[in-house]
Parts: structure tokens; sequence; C-alpha cells
């Protein structure tokens, strides 16, 4: 089969790889009719993310037709139409037993390397290296998915495979920042990053009942884009001080809760953009942690900051003075998708969550290299392009 591979830093090809089997009694194979870019491949493909290899099948947010079943499937049949979860969990460790499904057990099986990087191996997740499980990804054909019983979710009869597909990731992992965040009725809610998943965060704290929710970011036509169909408000960073922008329209106080929604290639307007860009690729920092500083200091005291944008290790500078003296709450995870992707998608099929427009760009898997450069270059106004491998 076909497949967009990673060949090496800044190198993607469209090769020919075997065609993936069932291994496991708990595994469908899936004929995948939809899968997007996202930011944190771009972290792969820029070099940031280790334990990478030539010919590593990329991509994590994916749609499909079930084409094959394992023996102890019980919940899909060959033709059903399914969203996948972008990590993979048994559904039986104590962590899926606990809603923590990115924290899965059993699901990585290369543990040593999360074991050294983070302290405790993380859950699986497919096309996202060697220290997160080796799986292949889903810019391709077919993809084999393990735990296909927890994993994976029919689709709603009259969602499109454009709009469902991102219930595979952006949607719950926005849908957790706003959620584990604490967001409360009558909060104020500001979101770095406007994005597909910054912008799922942003109308998840409207659903939730936030009274108002700012979305920062520096591209126009992002903001333009959160604007029209998520209605938060939009600040440009590259116009003001932010810290001092949110406080004015906060009455002094700012935001009670801050997400970041960007990671570790994050930029700023300010010179401490250029210090962590040159650390960063002296490898004396792993990541930039621009937005999550700038959400740390905007947030009120006693508030609380969600790191929702990928890390991969270590950064520089990180304000923990403020954390402690303002008394804030941080958190951070990768996403619990299981958690919330039932009730996303009835929520997706109802109207109340609009993704189709995230979906800028439409393509073939033999334009994958080029769907990567128009997204991570911005060109042609791109959020996201979605690649249609069976199209």
């Amino acid at each position: 089969m076909k497949a967009l591979c990673w060949e090496g830093v800044n190198r993607l090809s469209v090769a020919t790889v075997p065609d993936p089997e069932i291994r496991n009694e708990q595994d469908v194979l899936l004929k995948v009719t939809a899968t997007t870019t996202c930011g944190s491949d771009l972290h792969l493909i820029g070099g940031y993310i280790p334990a990478m290899q030539a010919g590593d099948v990329l991509g994590h947010e994916f749609l499909g037709e079930v084409v094959e079943v394992g023996s102890q499937v019980r919940r899909h049949k060959v033709g059903d139409r399914v969203v996948v979860c972008s990590f993979i969990g048994c559904g039986r460790c104590w962590y899926c037993a606990h809603d923590l499904w990115s924290l899965c057990d059993n699901s990585n099986t290369n543990p040593g390397i999360g074991s050294a990087l983070f302290g405790y191996e993380p859950g699986a997740v497919f096309g996202y290296s060697h220290a997160m499980g080796g799986f292949r990804g889903s810019h391709a054909e077919y993809v084999r998915v393990p735990f296909a019983d927890y994993g994976a979710f029919p689709v709603p009869e009259g969602l499109d495979d454009d709009s469902a597909l991102f219930a595979s990731d952006a949607v719950p992992t926005g849908w957790m920042g706003a959620d584990l965040g604490g967001v409360q009725p009558g909060d104020v809610v500001a979101v770095w990053g406007c994005g597909a998943v910054g912008q799922m965060a942003a109308k998840a704290a409207m659903l939730l009942g936030a009274e108002r929710v700012f979305s920062i970011d520096r591209y126009g036509y992002r903001l333009r884009m959160t604007e029209q169909h998520i209605g938060s408000e939009t600040i440009d960073y590259t116009t003001t001080d932010v810290g001092a922008e949110l406080r004015e329209r906060t009455g002094g106080r700012g935001p009670d809760v801050c997400i970041e929604a960007v990671g570790m290639e994050a930029h700023s307007a300010g010179v401490h953009h250029a210090y962590d860009q040159v650390k960063q690729q002296l490898r004396l920092e792993t990541d930039r942690p621009d937005a999550v500083r700038e959400a740390i200091y905007a947030c009120r005291k006693g508030g609380t900051v969600f790191v929702l944008g990928v890390f991969a290790g270590v950064v520089d500078k990180f304000p923990l003075g403020a954390v402690m003296n303002k008394g804030l709450t941080v958190r951070g995870a990768q996403q619990h998708g299981q958690r919330y992707v039932p009730m996303l998608l009835d929520r997706m099929a109802r109207g109340e969550l609009p993704t189709g427009h995230l979906a800028t760009h439409r393509m073939p898997l033999a334009e994958g290299p080029r769907a990567y450069d128009l997204f991570k270059h911005k060109k042609d106004d791109c959020l996201r392009a979605v690649l249609h491998p069976s199209g």
C-alpha cells in the first residue's frame, strides 16, 4: 500500500509499505478515507521528537471504513464507518478505567523510552515515534487499529467525513483543555493559539458556560476564522501587549482559565523568542515555552493554566515563582479522547460544534509532502490539509 513516510529531518516521501495485518484478536483493519495534518506532526518532521526512524508512517487523526475484524472485536463489523481516537487505550488498565486514556499502561510497546524522558511511560499514539509505541500512522491507505472496541467510534449518519474526522484528536483535545482546566459558567477564558485545537478549546469553553473567551494568535486568517466560526473575541499578539490587553478587558483581574494550545515551537513578538529559538536549535532546551510563560503571567491570581500543546522535554526560564506566588493551578495532558468522543460526535451531529471549516485544503495522499509544506508555512491560508488516501 501507499503511505506518507518520514525519511529524515524535513524530508517526507510517499512510499510503498507492507499492508497491515490483524496481529491481535482485538484489532480491526481500517480503509482510511480521511486523515489530516496536525501541528504535532510538524514536531516530528522537524526532528524535535526523539526515536523517529526513516520509513515511519505519519498521521494520527483519521476516519475510515472497517474492512477486517479480529475474533474478539464485539462493537464493530466490516463496513462500519468509524473515527479513531489518536491515542490507543487498552480499556482495562487502571488508567483507562479512570478515564486517563492517554496514560494507558498496556498500549505502548516501547515503555523504556518514555520512562527515560518523562519518568513514567505514556500511552501509545498512532504514527508518533517509537517513544510513543512505534505504531504506523494514518497517512496511508490502510491502518491497523489495536483495542478497536475502545478506540474506534461509529460516525452518526449525516455527519460528513471531513467534519467527523476532527473528533479523532482536535475536538477532544480542545474540549479536554476546557473541561480539565475547570471552566465554569461565568468564567473568563483565554486561549493561546487559533489552530484547530485552539479553536475547539475556545468553543468548548463557550459551551461550558464561559462568559467571555479570548483567542490569541498572529495570523489574520486564523483570527478571522475564529471570529466567524467560533465566536470568541480575538487578540493579535503582534499588535499589543497581551497581558496588558487581557487585564484591561477583564477589569484588571485577568482570565480565570488560560489554555495554552501552541506547544513546543511557540512564537512570540518579544526578544525572549530569539533566546528560546537559539537555545532550542543548539539543543540546550528541547521546547520553546513562549506561550506557556505568557499564560502563567496573564492568568489571574488563583486561576488555572492548562497546557494542551505538545512538549517533549525541558524548557528554560519557566516562571515557577509566578506559579507559586500567584497560587496558580497548572495542569496538562495528552488527550483522553475516549472519555469525550461519543458525546462530541453527538454535539457535532446536532451542529453545536462546527468543524468542517477546519479542513481548508483537501488532497490525495500522493500530495502529502505538499500538504505539509502548505500547512507548516501557512501558505494559501491553510489551517488543516485533509488527505484522502482512497480518493
